[in-house]
């Protein structure tokens, strides 16, 4: 089962090697890693998504408590939440394609952020879900390629009545 994975580090030289150490040092795969600094200075948020049965995570969190500059371990999957991606596709975009390509992005709610004689570069936000289904539709008209963020997170705010 896939599971994201929030952490709140301290954002110092060698931490995120320590985590991704831990990681690869007991055979877990890292599925995609994305990290950058939270609103209090000095303190990262890294999101990371991995597979395993229960066992497998709770082994995983309780290594990460373990690390000195942790501040904070939790499986979002076990909540509702929120996640995004970003993806960057440069598409061939010649003079028979290039309606085709627009209206694809168009429903996708992406945009393009580059245009040369011969292709497009697009930018697609959203679940992985849709990442993937842009990629799908995309690819028979020609991707030259293709940059990924990897997976962030965010918990749901819990609903009051």
């Amino acid at each position: 089962m896939k599971h994201t994975i929030s952490v709140l580090l301290q954002n110092k030289p060698g931490v995120l090697s320590r985590v991704t150490g831990l990681f690869s040092g007991r055979g877990f795969n890292i599925e995609s890693l994305c990290v950058a600094e939270t609103l209090e200075p000095g303190v990262s948020c890294l999101t990371v998504v991995s597979r395993g049965d229960e066992a497998v995570i709770e082994q995983i969190t309780k290594q990460l408590h373990k690390l000195i500059d942790v501040i904070k371990v939790t499986d979002i999957s076990d909540h509702e939440y929120v996640e995004r991606e970003m993806v960057l596709i440069r598409v061939k975009a010649e003079s028979h394609t290039r309606a085709e390509v627009l209206r694809v992005i168009d429903i996708f709610r992406g945009k393009v952020v580059d245009v040369s004689a011969k292709s497009y570069a697009v930018e697609v936000t959203g679940p992985a879900s849709k990442i993937q289904a842009v990629i799908d539709i995309l690819r028979p008209i020609g991707i030259k390629e293709i940059v990924r963020t990897g997976t962030i997170a965010m918990a749901r705010a819990p609903k009051t009545k």
